[in-house]
Parts: structure tokens; sequence; C-alpha cells
């Protein structure tokens, strides 16, 4: 990862994406009842490994993006927080924003752009819808994707349960501007992937848009 940033420097890339992992992914369920002092070392491990790598990104002029994501140390509002607090918040961490992981939570990825507006580095643009039905749950029952008894599956951009344009409104109110790529990650097990990678892309021109620089009503005030 070190090397990562090194070479991020010599290719003129400003952010690299990437995830952690996590030591305490699979405490998630808290029982057998999990002490405070388990999570806690979760997150103080995480530090450990990650302050040395981040110092190199801080050195080289890179800011890493975490996929918030489950099975990674950050994958809702809450443990993304804690994951921050972990590092004092230094701001060569921040978050390759994918609202597909947060959807099927049940976490609003509106809501996760609102609460870290400075940190959102990265955007893929990506869909998931949840199919509960009465005999599985978001936990998936270990079936594959594309699975139609799962709980919840990934869809093309456009065809899931993501709101975009919200999505693209709060990125255009971000305190900072978001001004990166909107890129699409495309895993649509029951679409033909050229169909759905060409709709995706003009899916993404379609919804994007850039913020007013000027209230609505400011012709009745001149």
């Amino acid at each position: 990862m070190k090397n990562t940033a090194r070479a991020a420097q010599k290719l003129g890339i400003s952010v690299v994406n990437g995830f952690t992992g996590s030591s305490i992914w699979h405490l998630i369920y808290d029982f057998p009842p999990t002490p405070k002092s388990m999570i806690d070392a979760g997150f103080q491990q995480f530090a450990d490994r990650w302050n040395p790598i981040l110092d190199v990104f801080q050195e080289c002029g890179i800011r890493f993006a975490l996929e918030v994501h489950p099975t990674e140390i950050a994958f809702d509002i809450y443990s993304t927080h804690r994951a921050l607090d972990a590092i004092n918040r230094r701001p060569e961490f921040g978050f390759n924003f994918d609202p597909s992981h947060l959807i099927w939570q049940g976490v609003n990825p509106v809501e996760f752009i609102r609460e870290f507006p400075d940190r959102i580095y990265h955007v893929h643009m990506k869909d998931a819808s949840t199919t509960l039905n009465g005999r599985s749950g978001i936990l998936a029952s270990h079936l594959s994707f594309g699975d139609a008894r799962r709980g919840w599956d990934f869809r093309s951009v456009g065809r899931g349960a993501v709101r975009f344009e919200e999505i693209i409104r709060a990125l255009n109110a971000a305190g900072y501007g978001y001004d990166m790529p909107l890129s699409v990650e495309w895993e649509d097990s029951g679409m033909d992937r050229e169909a759905g990678a060409a709709e995706a892309c003009q899916f993404c021109k379609n919804i994007d848009f850039r913020p007013s620089g000027r209230a609505f009503d400011s012709a009745f005030s001149e």
C-alpha cells in the first residue's frame, strides 16, 4: 500500500481507492456477547496498521479512499465515525462513496454524504435493490449474486432503489463541491453487460448536473 501511494504520485494520480479489511467484521452479530474491549482493539489494530501507510500517502500528497462496505472497518455511518476517530480524522483518509453497499443495509446514501461532505474522495455509480419476500433476509442466505432467492442484489445503475438525483444534489451541496469522476461500477448478474454498461453511462450523463450559482428568485432581488 505504501508503494501504491508512491506509484500514484509518479503517475499524477491524486486518489487511490481501496479496502482496509476488518479484524472484527466476524463479530457483527454481537453473540456470543462481545466485550467492548474486543471492538476497541479492532479499531486500534486498524489504526496501528494504517497510520504508517497514511504517513506515506501524506508524504506523497495522495489521498486514500476507503470504499465503505460490509467486511470493511467502516460499513455504515456509525462505524465510519469510529474509523475516522481511530486515526484522529487525518485528511489523507476519506471514502469512495458507493451507494449500493449502503442501500441494502437500510442506510440512506444521501445521509452518508451529508454526514461526511468533506471526505467523499471518489464516487461509484452503482445500484442495488432489496427483494425481501419473507423467505430471505439482507444477510443473503449464503446464496450467490444473481440468485433470485437472495434478499438483495446489485442492479444496473438506475434500475435499483438508489435515488441518484438526490445523490447528485447532495454532492453538489457538499462544502467543497465534488468535481471528481462519477465512476460506473457495473454489476448486474441478470442483464447483458454490454447493453448495461452503455445504458449506465448514458444514465450518468443524464442525471448529472452542476449546482446553481444563484438563488432561483435572485431576479426579484436585483
